[in-house]
């Protein structure tokens, strides 16, 4: 496994911080491409920002492929770029043209999902559910229930996309727990690739948070959703003594919210590519970080709704972590995250209720 010493881990977050720095120095220039719109129902921003921040991303973790291309790190990250490629290519297309919608995303994350089985030849062959598992001894339902699930994982990052940090965060915060695991049982390349993208993301993140120069955009979301999503699955399918259970729990907090996000819409009738303030961290800014540090400037109200979320990440992750092979703690723990949250949802839902155009309702 890379050392937190090795050079390689701060020359990829060096060159995903220097590409975001230049985009933000040069926006001026690109900014009637690249900017995000200050207006609509999730916009919590007030200036005009950059929304490419996944290129830092991209090409520092390609820098890091470069340099470690005769590892076995290197070819796990080698495939896994390039499976990325559609993922990252066509969220960029909608930061850069803002055409686009929610279904083309998610379908070329799917396609991003099949080219890494077909590269790496790994699909999800069972997750400890009786029945799901005589299912996946099919080769074309693995294929599929794999790739709907790392694309589940991808428009689950997109969706927590919402604030400072808040997104690159909580890929940080996973992807070091799934690194965690695979080095516990001795899988070092895996280990490696995990610590890699942690740091290519630490980059952008320090242009990030707490100012927010530059966003993620939709290329970035979608290109970590898939990076995180593939990694879930290589670690237990790699490793059969890890269960699939501690790769969701890692990746527990955005799963939970893109679940809970299609419940509502189903039950409200809204589509689901449409946009609205009734998320966990929409309502922690409006009920409790709106209130409780009126006097901070907006930018560092936005970048605070993160640091609760962070840290229901963290609880997750390090939970799957030291109950990685214990299939029942797992489950147990991802019930109780489901209540958490639920229970979380309805109190901030509830409180103070105070009228005026930014109130988000439940009906």
């Amino acid at each position: 496994m890379l050392s937190i010493a090795s050079p390689t881990l701060w020359i990829t977050s060096l060159l995903s911080f220097l590409v975001c720095l230049v985009v933000v120095s040069t926006k001026r220039l690109h900014g009637r491409f690249t900017f995000d719109p200050i207006h609509g129902i999730q916009k919590a921003h007030g200036m005009p920002t950059p929304r490419i921040g996944g290129l830092g991303v991209y090409l520092s973790l390609l820098g890091a492929d470069l340099i470690l291309a005769d590892t076995p790190t290197g070819q796990l990250l080698t495939y896994m770029l390039l499976a990325g490629l559609p993922a990252f290519l066509v969220g960029f297309f909608e930061d850069l043209f803002k055409r686009g919608g929610v279904w083309e995303r998610l379908s070329a994350t799917f396609v991003s999902a099949l080219l890494a089985w077909w590269l790496f030849d790994v699909s999800l062959t069972h997750v400890q559910v009786p029945g799901i598992d005589l299912l996946l001894t099919w080769l074309p339902f693995s294929v599929a229930f794999t790739a709907l699930g790392v694309a589940g994982v991808a428009n689950a990052i997109n969706i927590v996309d919402g604030f400072n940090g808040l997104a690159s965060g909580t890929v940080m915060i996973a992807a070091a727990a799934l690194g965690l695991m695979a080095w516990q049982v001795g899988d070092a390349p895996l280990a490696g690739a995990c610590v890699v993208l942690v740091f290519a993301v630490l980059g952008f993140w320090l242009m990030n948070f707490p100012l927010g120069k530059i966003f993620l955009g939709d290329g970035g979301a979608y290109l970590l959703g898939f990076l995180l999503g593939w990694l879930a699955v290589l670690l237990p399918m790699r490793n059969p003594e890890i269960s699939p259970w501690a790769s969701l729990l890692a990746c527990g907090y955005p799963v939970i919210e893109a679940v809970f996000s299609l419940i509502r819409r189903v039950q409200r009738k809204t589509h689901f590519g449409l946009p609205d303030r009734l998320h966990l961290h929409s309502l922690i800014k409006a009920r409790i970080i709106r209130r409780q540090f009126a006097h901070w400037s907006p930018e560092l109200r936005n970048s605070a709704t993160s640091v609760p979320l962070w840290l229901f990440s963290v609880v997750l992750g390090s939970v799957a972590v030291v109950y990685a092979q214990q299939v029942e703690i797992l489950v147990l723990a991802l019930v109780g995250a489901v209540c958490s949250y639920w229970l979380w949802y309805l109190r901030l839902v509830r409180f103070g209720r105070d009228p005026g155009p930014r109130r988000a309702r439940v009906k």
